[in-house]
């Protein structure tokens, strides 16, 4: 039997398949779709002649989610809330983006004013219900919704983490007053405190909720008529794998669905390195994706932002840049040459790619820099047009009053600062110091640039991984089934007990654990993680701090605190500390599929597939090629060298060593600086 995973980016599909039998792990890109990203998933599948029928997993990476909010183009949304509040999605926190900016431009919300109707209801803080609901108001703002032309309507109420009830009554008396209308409500999306953010959370989960259930619907519909009769999953920003059918109802945690796919796929693989602290770097066709893994264990950001809205659905903290191989060259405001966020996408792509573009991208600077050989097909299925490239970068150029290669130069080196920022807004900006991690390189265009970032930021060491290209697909595999519950609960340490902590945490607890069982994990196929949102007493935010599974002081979980407080700000106060929310998250362990090694048997010249120049710091220098596959294991080369693999290409710039690795990575060495 077969293991299958598919990512679906913004310029490729990439898909992994593992075959349990025989070990083989074969990987494959194909050219994304935007209008259709199920027949673009189905022509991956097709690329590698996979039998639906022989697949025991199958697991999926989408962008549908994001794409729906960020292009604002999801269905048109109702909103039934507690009377008095009917601006809170407007008036949000009242912050800006610039401070001082008096022409700021809001992000553009998911629903019109006309389409949020107020009913009366009240509960407290405490939970207890003030004003009961008035059932018949929110059958008859059904109705006007109705009218309206909605499509989805989402409920919120005020302090529903604490009392659920009138939000259940009311999506019953919606569901049977418009039978068949998608409703959600804010305590099922998000049963946390903070309204503005609950309520932006659900909003949004309903806004996206009619589009990406229907793409997941179809794509179920198309895999199972081709022979598929497991159940498919897909990758929650969270790092778990979910049901399609739960993420179509709960789409929000899907929104970085392909990116956590390579940050599990590193954790994983870095294991087998010995390496505890990286930084993921995943550069693909319309964007760069970083995020910081110490001590083995990645975090969880649950102040998310898309498309400007705040998203609380829990997911991995990734820094997403718009920075990718198909990042558009520009000249900018005052004629400064500029890179991203805008891109080329899959159609028509870089120039190079001989669709027709005359737009200068990244992909274009690398062919003119003599990175990629002529003809040498991307994707496995497109081919470079060399003078398409250059005559992209020469209009450019010629804008700029300079010559070929210092333009293409110039576009690599803006291209390498912002990817390099976004290390840094993770690291640097937080007292981490890059140089104590390694950088593990992956997706298309990410080994051909990891080298070059490594050096800005004075890191010693660069990991390419196997699959390079379609790592983040087989970072869907090796995921883990997750369930995660969260509930506010907002005390002083000083002013509670483990007891009174554990009637809290335990319902939590066992929910998750029950649903696990319900899937078919066995109980020693399930691991709990038990963290709290937590603070210093008079701040405003929190800080969520692992502890552990069974707590035994609360000694222990201020020390927790402290120590999670001191890594990540550098110091720790003496201050009174609070909870505010406790989290759980159950994970059914999955069997994961091994990436193959390979032995020291065969010489590194069987490898070498030529020499041509390539340009480097302003000159032309003799550049041997190799093919990843041929490589031996323990072999040992210096720069400067290019490595080609399907689907990625690894540069080894003049002075940096390049190792194999058992393992079958690429390990780069560079000689540590203070950059």
């Amino acid at each position: 039997m077969r293991w299958v995973g598919v990512d679906v980016g913004g310029t490729f599909t990439d898909i992994v398949v593992y075959d349990e039998e025989s070990g083989q792990v074969v990987a494959g890109k194909s050219p994304s779709i935007p209008e259709s990203p199920a027949e673009g998933v189905m022509n991956a599948l097709q690329q590698l002649s996979v039998e639906l029928a022989h697949v025991s997993s199958f697991r999926h990476g989408a962008t549908v989610a994001t794409n729906t909010a960020l292009e604002r183009n999801g269905a048109r949304l109702g909103v039934i809330t507690t009377e008095g509040f009917r601006d809170v999605l407007i008036i949000g926190r009242g912050n800006r983006t610039r401070l001082y900016d008096i022409k700021a431009v809001r992000p553009k919300g998911l629903v019109k004013r006309s389409c949020v109707i107020e009913v009366a209801e009240r509960v407290g803080p405490d939970g207890k219900i003030l004003v009961p609901l008035d059932e018949n108001a929110v059958a008859e703002a059904t109705t006007r919704l109705r009218v309206l032309g909605v499509e989805t309507i989402a409920i919120c109420f005020l302090h529903s983490y604490v009392n659920p009830e009138p939000e259940r009554t009311a999506a019953e008396i919606v569901e049977r007053t418009w039978p068949g209308v998608p409703v959600c409500t804010s305590s099922q999306v998000l049963p946390e405190h903070r309204e503005y953010e609950r309520f932006s959370t659900t909003a949004l989960n309903a806004y996206i909720a009619p589009r990406m259930s229907g793409y997941l619907n179809h794509l179920s519909t198309s895999l199972q008529t081709r022979g598929l009769t497991v159940t498919p999953e897909i990758m929650s920003s969270s790092g778990g794998s979910w049901p399609f059918d739960e993420m179509a109802r709960l789409p929000v945690n899907s929104m970085l669905s392909g990116p956590a796919g390579g940050v599990i796929g590193t954790v994983e693989f870095a294991r087998s390195l010995e390496i505890d602290n990286v930084i993921t770097y995943d550069m693909g066709g319309t964007s760069t994706d970083t995020c910081l893994v110490r001590h083995g264990r990645y975090a969880l950001a649950t102040e998310g932002m898309v498309g400007g809205l705040p998203n609380r659905a829990p997911e991995i903290e990734i820094n997403t840049v718009g920075a990718g191989g198909g990042s558009l060259a520009y000249l900018g405001d005052g004629g400064f040459l500029n890179v991203g966020p805008r891109s080329a996408g899959a159609w028509p792509g870089p120039a190079c790619y001989g669709y027709g573009s005359t737009e200068p991208t990244v992909t274009d600077a690398n062919v003119v820099l003599g990175r990629f050989r002529p003809m040498q097909p991307l994707g496995g299925e497109i081919m470079i047009d060399v003078e398409a490239a250059r005559r992209a970068i020469d209009g450019l150029g010629a804008r700029l009053e300079l010559d070929r290669m210092k333009t293409a130069e110039g576009i690599i080196q803006i291209a390498v600062t912002r990817m390099t920022v976004a290390i840094k807004e993770i690291s640097v900006m937080r007292g981490i110091d890059p140089r104590d991690f390694s950088l593990v390189a992956y997706g298309g265009a990410g080994p051909l640039h990891a080298a070059l970032i490594a050096d800005e930021l004075g890191m010693a060491q660069v990991v390419i991984p196997p699959l390079s290209g379609s790592f983040s697909a087989y970072g869907l595999l090796v995921a883990d089934r997750r369930r995660d519950r969260s509930l506010t609960w907002q005390v002083a340490l000083t002013e509670t007990s483990v007891e009174e902590i554990e009637k809290i945490v335990r319902p939590l607890r066992d929910e998750a654990r029950q649903e696990l069982l319900d899937d078919g994990f066995s109980p020693d196929r399930i691991h709990i993680e038990l963290s709290a949102d937590m603070r210093y007493e008079g701040q405003a935010y929190e800080l969520t701090t692992l502890l552990p599974e069974m707590i035994e002081s609360i000694d222990q979980i201020e020390k927790a605190f402290q120590r999670a407080y001191e890594e990540r700000y550098t110091h720790a106060d003496e201050g009174a500390i609070e909870v505010v929310s406790f989290r759980v998250a159950a994970y059914g362990l999955t069997a994961k599929p091994q990436l193959p090694g390979i032995d020291n048997s065969g010489q590194v010249d069987q490898a070498l597939a030529g020499e041509r120049p390539c340009h480097f710091a302003g000159e032309d220098l003799a550049t041997r090629i190799y093919q990843r596959e041929r490589l031996p294991g323990g072999a040992r080369l210096r720069g400067p060298l290019l490595v080609e693999e399907s689907g990625a290409t690894t540069l080894v710039p003049p002075g940096v060593t390049l190792e194999s690795h058992r393992t079958g990575a690429l390990v780069l060495s560079l000689d540590a600086t203070s950059n």
